[in-house]
């Protein structure tokens, strides 16, 4: 159990200093490496570029520039014609995680010049309250001897970057800790940033270990290894991270209709030989079957079966080995229906144009997730961005570097990206906190033994209101 002003002490020791001042992420400089890790001074912030939006459902509205054949669309046409029409999830795979040609695998795509821009490309301080986040965790249950921090799908690995930074300043209350950093990427170009970002480069293919293709040593010392699937990290007390990751797995779609529920399929214009177009499965299909509720009340439904293998193996591994997952993303409670859209340069991109050049995505259904964990974990959120920042203490960490800040731009920038994470119009409603937790977390073990304690729980950061003083 954390005493109440420990907790207020942990974020105010992490968080009451502002970060150093730094070249943003994206052009790639980074300060030295006996930079210290935190400082009072102020934080240019990262360029608050626009964020994906979660509406325009279809993702209809096309970005600039005429369409054109690309490679992966030609591969696409000859498969189609070969087989006839795909279901969605695997349209979505071929043009995101092709080995030749899919987007993540030859793009990337995040930052200021790609086509979306996350939370910790922002502001850092999204990434120091996630951190922020483990530690209170790892406190609250007992402080294990050691814990592995592995995030799925890592970007830039700008989020696991800060997060580090936060361990670094607290180094002293790690001091007994062993822990180390997984990260699992199938991205060959994502990985060679992510190395470079954390180790400055000098991470080194790692052909002796047929799990983890890549290891290298953080700036701080902490090691790290890179992997392309969840099964190959080795079992072990673990905190799992997955921001912006469940969204871009394939997912199925359905539709209503009068003669029951019919899968949506991709398919060759027969009007426009060169071109996709959605169609209806003639009768249903294995997936409609399988994924359709008969409770479901809604006349278009979004399935993401990946989604919930994922869930399901990390509530095991929560179950069997303990830790905690955190994740954040744009999604609903099982409420939307058509939310599949792209993204193509901060714009919205017809998701059959020119597929392999633009990033596809769709919204989460937490629900989904929840249930997916079978009851091995128990579940907390989804909550707002701007709820769990606030309860994190953003408003409090604002403050500190608005006072630190020395010039009027800077304090601009700094409110700009305040405005972008919290604003319910722009990243604050749109994206949510979703968590796993072993049930013995949330539960307090005197009321056992004895049913008349009253001791409190010690409150799961960023789900409640912390009062910082």
């Amino acid at each position: 159990m954390v005493p109440l002003l420990v907790r207020r002490a942990l974020l105010a020791a992490a968080l009451g200093s502002a970060g150093r001042r730094r070249i943003p992420r994206h052009h790639g400089n980074r300060p030295p490496p006996g930079a210290a890790p935190l400082s009072p001074g102020p934080v240019p912030p990262r360029p608050a570029a626009p964020a994906r939006r979660s509406s325009g459902a279809g993702g209809q509205e096309e970005a600039e520039g005429p369409s054109r054949a690309t490679a992966m669309l030609r591969h696409l046409l000859l498969k189609l014609r070969a087989t006839g029409p795909v279901t969605v999830a695997e349209y979505m795979r071929e043009a995101l995680t092709n080995p030749g040609q899919g987007y993540y695998t030859r793009r990337g795509g995040i930052g200021e010049s790609g086509d979306f821009v996350t939370s910790p490309e922002i502001s850092q301080v999204f990434g120091e309250l996630i951190g922020i986040w483990y530690i209170s965790e790892w406190i609250a249950m007992g402080k294990p001897k050691a814990f592995q921090l592995v995030e799925l799908g890592p970007g830039r690995g700008t989020l696991t970057d800060d997060i580090l930074r936060v361990f670094n300043q607290l180094a002293s209350l790690l001091s007994k800790c062993d822990v180390s950093i997984h990260l699992v990427e199938v991205s060959p170009k994502l990985s060679e940033i992510q190395a470079l970002t954390l180790t400055g480069g000098k991470a080194q293919s790692n052909p002796e270990d047929k799990s983890a293709y890549m290891k290298g040593i953080s700036k701080t010392g902490i090691p790290i290894f890179w992997y392309r699937d969840i099964q190959d990290v080795p079992p072990g007390y673990s905190f799992y991270l997955a921001h912006e990751f469940f969204d871009a797995l394939p997912i199925h779609k359905f539709q209503r209709t009068e003669k029951g529920w019919r899968e949506v399929l991709v398919d060759i214009d027969p009007e426009v030989p060169d071109q996709l177009r959605f169609v209806l499965s003639p009768s249903s299909t294995p997936a409609t079957e399988n994924f359709i509720q008969p409770e479901e009340t809604r006349d278009h439904v979004e399935v993401c079966p990946e989604a919930g293998v994922i869930i399901q193996r990390l509530a095991c591994r929560i179950e069997k080995d303990g830790g905690a997952a955190l994740v954040a993303d744009y999604g609903h409670d099982g409420t939307k229906t058509d939310t599949f859209r792209g993204f193509q340069n901060h714009k919205l991109h017809d998701v059959l144009k020119a597929p392999g050049t633009a990033d596809l995505t769709a919204d989460v259904d937490f629900s989904y997730l929840r249930k997916m964990t079978q009851g091995r974990t128990a579940t907390l959120g989804p909550i707002k961005q701007r709820e769990f920042l606030k309860n994190m203490g953003i408003d409090f960490r604002l403050q500190v570097l608005l006072q630190n800040s020395r010039d009027t731009a800077t304090q601009e920038q700094l409110l700009r990206s305040y405005d972008m994470l919290m604003n319910p119009k722009e990243m604050g409603d749109r994206f949510n906190f979703f968590a796993l937790l072993p049930h013995h977390r949330l539960a307090d073990p005197d009321k056992k033994h004895k049913p008349e304690s009253k001791s409190p729980i010690a409150p799961v950061a960023g789900f409640g209101e912390l009062l910082l003083k």
